[in-house]
């Protein structure tokens, strides 16, 4: 018995695959930068320790600020202070995270170039990232602070709930956009170049600000504000405050075109932000094709040198020609130099100068003894397979000690000899010349120490990187700790000159010139010691340490 077989069912129409619907990649990169704040705090307490105090210093400074800007509240002048605030923030932003000695894997955007990543999405990712951290908190307190201090009635507090967030997106989009714009340019080797000019201007602004804070602090200074303030008020991102303001005092029509500037100034930068990322992704990058061709130019060569032929004279010879080729020291020592010269000058040219202010030539310069394998990055395991014994280990701090000085006391000679010129005060030069020596060897004794005990990674890949991310803070605390070390160690000699100031011995006060030498000849010596088995005991540590970068 046979049975037919059924006829088979029609085949169902194929229906296309519904889209995968997009997935975003904001809290992808969120939870990217959470995770390198969180392991760069792993594996080393005094990290974590200088990243929280850090933090708490910041509130602190926010606190002071706020209380500042609260206090200001109903004075006639407070829509002008916090125009000229919201102003100086945004020029922070814009230039501060291209020099500062900080840095961000999230925030770098060529290492996302071969990734398959929209410019769109990435930059609301990239925007969100930005937000999270203490710069952005710390700018988050001083906006609420600036909102506070000119809001009033229903009107000003809805227009300084908008005002907030549109001042701290802002500030970090022209970061951003600043940065993208800008990254070929800071990591070839002709734009790295270029932090010796922006380190001069940094160095003047400073002086000028410091010129304007002083005619401030004087009767109706804050009157003199008042035209620039009527200005500022009227550009982003200050225009965002000077709503609040606007809107407080009744003048709405003022106040929605000041947002409306603030809005469309936002999206102008997000638009040139889109538009350079754009470009960095899809351009290539010939900067190397360029630094090949200055090699052949300017090929490495040995050649005749003052130095001593030995270990000390080759050590020595590496770390000057590192000042001299190496853009991230150049740019420090460059900006150190016109510091230490300007700020001197500057106060001596206003009369309120003293032969002492020298020691601020020789402070400046002696910074730069800090993290001195850091500076050597990833080349340090040359210089390290040279080092096996305490004796070895000294003798390289020593070259290194040897090369700084060669620069530094010179131009502490020549500062101090500038100001006493200026000042009129040519019996108080050995005394401030002295002192000035005596700070200097003791910040090459605290930085010896610092070099050895808490070292760090300076970054290959960013011009302007001087820190790997995460230890921001640990570098700003070894600093901070050695400059209080370096002035203790100084403290017997700084004692000396109060008392012959304060009993006006200015005769025996040429004293504290050989003193001065011999103090800061000593307090070298010793911190070089001391450091020494601390190297050779640590070596694979400090290695490890500064080759993260």
């Amino acid at each position: 018995m046979s049975t037919s077989a059924a006829p088979a069912a029609p085949a169902a129409p194929a229906t296309p695959a519904a889209p995968a619907a997009s997935v975003s990649i904001t809290p992808v990169f969120v939870r990217l930068k959470l995770s390198l704040l969180r392991n760069g705090l792993k594996g080393s307490p005094a990290r974590k320790a200088a990243y929280f105090g850090a933090l708490a210093f910041a509130l602190f400074i926010a606190f002071l600020a706020v209380l500042g800007l609260v206090a200001l509240r109903g004075n006639a002048h407070a829509g002008t202070v916090v125009a000229l605030l919201a102003t100086i923030m945004a020029l922070c932003w814009t230039f501060v995270p291209l020099f500062f000695a900080t840095g961000d894997e999230t925030l770098d955007p060529s290492r996302l170039v071969m990734l398959p990543l929209r410019p769109r999405p990435l930059i609301q990712a990239l925007l969100a990232s930005s937000l999270i951290g203490i710069g952005p908190l710390f700018t988050l307190c001083l906006a609420i602070g600036s909102v506070i201090a000119v809001a009033r009635g229903t009107a000003g507090l809805v227009a300084a709930v908008l005002a907030v967030p549109l001042l701290l997106v802002g500030c970090v989009t022209l970061a951003r956009a600043v940065a993208t714009a800008n990254v070929r340019l800071l990591t070839s080797r002709k734009g790295r170049d270029l932090a010796l000019l922006s380190g001069l201007l940094i160095a003047i602004g400073a002086q000028v600000a410091n010129l304007a804070v002083a005619r401030l602090a004087e009767p109706g200074g804050l009157d003199r504000l008042e035209p620039a303030g009527e200005v500022l008020r009227w550009l982003p991102p200050a225009t965002a405050v000077g709503m609040v303001d606007s809107a407080s005092e009744g003048s709405y029509g003022i106040a929605a075109a000041q947002l409306l500037i603030t809005v469309a100034a936002l999206g102008l930068l997000l638009w040139y932000w889109e538009r350079g990322l754009t470009k960095l992704m899809v351009t290539p990058d010939g900067s190397t094709i360029v630094a090949a061709k200055d090699h052949k130019k300017n090929p490495a060569g040995g050649g005749r040198s003052f130095l001593p032929d030995n270990r000390t004279g080759a050590a020595a010879q590496r770390s000057l020609r590192y000042m001299w080729r190496d853009p991230k020291t150049k740019s420090a020592s460059v900006s150190a130099l016109a510091l230490g010269l300007i700020i001197p000058v500057v106060n001596a040219l206003q009369g309120g100068g003293s032969v002492y202010l020298a020691c601020f030539a020789s402070g400046m310069l002696g910074l730069q003894m800090y993290n001195q394998f850091g500076q050597d990055t990833s080349a340090f395991w040359m210089v390290a397979q040279t080092i096996s014994s305490t004796r070895e280990a000294y003798l390289e701090l020593r070259a290194r000690a040897l090369a700084l000085a060669l620069i530094t006391v010179p131009f502490t000679v020549l500062v101090a000899a500038v100001t006493a010129g200026l000042v009129g005060n040519w019996a108080g030069l050995p005394a401030g010349l002295g002192l000035a020596l005596a700070l200097l060897g003791s910040m090459l004794c605290t930085g010896a120490l610092s070099s050895a005990f808490f070292p760090y990674s300076i970054p290959t890949d960013g011009a302007f990187k001087n820190v790997a991310p995460g230890q921001g803070a640990l570098a700003w605390t070894s600093l901070l700790l050695g400059m209080l070390a370096s002035a203790l160690i100084s403290s017997p000699l700084i004692g000396l000159a109060i008392y012959f100031s304060a009993t006006d011995q200015q005769s025996a006060a040429w004293i504290l010139l050989p003193l001065g030498v011999a103090w800061g000849t000593l307090a070298s010596w010793a911190g070089l010691r001391l450091a020494a088995p601390t190297v050779a005991r640590k070596l694979p540590e400090i290695l490890l340490a500064v080759s993260k970068g």
